[in-house]
């Protein structure tokens, strides 16, 4: 069974990957049969780059993302392409679709970074005052 899943590279520490189409029993950095896309998870935002008519391409013949190269194919909008495809909608539609499915995906990113951001400076507090409680 053919997959796609990441190829590690990069230095110790500093990992970067390839997302490549590889037989299912092969290593996993090992031989592959092609390369499809690029993924840098130590950017701020991630750097993803991704061949879509490779990925097409293999998600057609029968290749399985694993689930990380899913969500990363997912937020490229790959999968909604593919998707949209199959329903018959033509390129234009699917250019526009794709599209603002990749501004909705930017903005959630972007909210939840926030979030996340304002939780840890709410658990800041609450831990600060918990501190100067226990120290009356």
């Amino acid at each position: 069974m053919v997959k796609l899943r990441l190829r590690r590279k990069g230095r110790a520490h500093h990992p970067v990957y390839d997302i490549v189409a590889v037989d299912g029993r092969a290593r996993r950095d090992g031989a592959f049969l092609d390369k499809v896309g690029f993924y840098d998870p130590n950017t701020n935002p991630n750097t993803i780059r991704i061949n879509t008519e490779k990925a097409l391409h293999w998600l057609n013949v029968g290749a399985q993302p694993t689930d990380t190269v899913k969500q990363i194919l997912s937020y490229e909008g790959v999968l909604l392409r593919r998707h949209l495809g199959f329903k018959g909608k033509t390129a234009e539609e699917i250019d526009a679709e794709v599209e603002k499915h990749k501004r909705v995906v930017a903005n959630r990113y972007t909210r939840r970074k926030k979030l996340r951001v304002e939780r840890a400076i709410a658990k800041a507090k609450a831990e600060e005052a918990a501190k100067n409680k226990t120290e009356e």
